[in-house]
């Protein structure tokens, strides 16, 4: 069975239940505003969030409207905040797509990036758990945290795996740990459980970031071009591994055009393939396999269940994925 039917499996009847539940929550009375919002939904990913949320919740106890409300919210949010990167990044392609900010401008992204945003926290109040309102709260402080850090980085020009995990543990692993961590608080689990599946979250997170850092070294069909992390100043893991695993000229050499503010497209070639010469993808690789073992590890800790395979099946899809 196809991997991403196989995660969806478990909660199939949940996230029917959710797209309606979300697809109402963001509507507006005012006709241009509702316009911007088809256009985003139209373009709606994975799903990755609300299925983990939904996966952890059922693990732990019965999903309930706590768990939908919550459910809502990440979703809520994950879209807002990637509206307003699109902005930051002056990114024009969002899942093969024209981002809400080259199709519209960056005054409309922003304004409805948060309305997204705003939408999110009615949702959370909805919850009426203090617990499930200071994480997502956290959340959306830690989001806006790792895209400062991100962009500090790339105009100091620092380049050390420390900062780089500090980036994505703020921005892509803090999403998937909060969905995991809010779908075992929804359903009432104990605490020790709800910091396991915290962690869990963190681990896929990490692999998830990973794997799309990876994308950036190959190919053009995966809804960004390639060489587009360093064409918007963001220095990922391969090209950090490099770097800091080659001659000190070479290593000067290189952080010498990343100092500039526009790349042409052969040196953006000439970095990925020094990257790629210099062992930084199979090195991303292989970090990316350490963290899915962790997430493994902790799985395997569950009692046997649906959702154990299913989340079994989301490290797969995780690492596998081709876009």
């Amino acid at each position: 069975m196809d991997k991403k039917l196989l995660i969806a499996k478990p909660i199939e009847g949940e996230l029917k239940k959710f797209t309606t539940y979300y697809r109402d929550s963001i509507h507006s009375g005012n006709k241009h505003i509702q316009e911007v919002i088809d256009y985003t939904i139209k373009s709606d990913g994975k799903r990755i969030r609300p299925i983990l949320l939904f996966l952890s919740a059922k693990a732990c106890g019965e999903i309930n409207e706590i768990t939908y409300n919550s459910a809502v919210t990440i979703e809520l949010l994950h879209t807002a905040s990637l509206i307003h990167d699109d902005v930051v990044d002056e990114s024009t392609l969002r899942r093969g797509r024209p981002s809400v900010n080259a199709v519209y401008d960056n005054k409309v992204a922003v304004l409805v990036g948060d309305f997204f945003l705003s939408t999110a926290l009615i949702k959370t109040v909805l919850t009426g758990n203090i617990d499930l309102i200071s994480n997502i709260s956290n959340l959306g402080r830690n989001l806006s945290e790792g895209e400062l850090n991100q962009l500090y980085i790339a105009k100091e020009t620092i380049f050390n795996e420390e900062d780089y995990y500090e980036v994505i543990r703020k921005k892509t692993a803090s999403l998937l740990s909060v969905s995991m961590k809010m779908g075992a608080l929804s359903v009432g689990a104990p605490k020790e459980i709800v910091a396991r599946f915290a962690t869990l979250g963190e681990y896929l997170g990490i692999c998830f970031q990973l794997r799309d850092d990876i994308f950036d070294y190959f190919g053009d069909d995966v809804g960004k071009p390639t060489g587009n992390d360093i064409r918007e100043g963001k220095v990922t893991l391969p090209l950090i591994y490099a770097l800091n695993n080659t001659s000190v000229e070479l290593r000067e050499h290189y952080i010498s055009y990343l100092t500039k503010h526009e790349l042409d497209e052969s040196i953006i070639a000439e970095l990925i393939e020094f990257a790629k010469i210099n062992g930084g993808v199979d090195y991303t690789y292989q970090s990316m396999k350490g963290y899915s073992q962790k997430a493994y590890d902790l799985i395997m800790q569950m009692e046997d269940s649906e959702s154990r395979e299913a989340l079994l099946a989301a490290i797969d899809y995780i690492i596998e994925r081709e876009y």
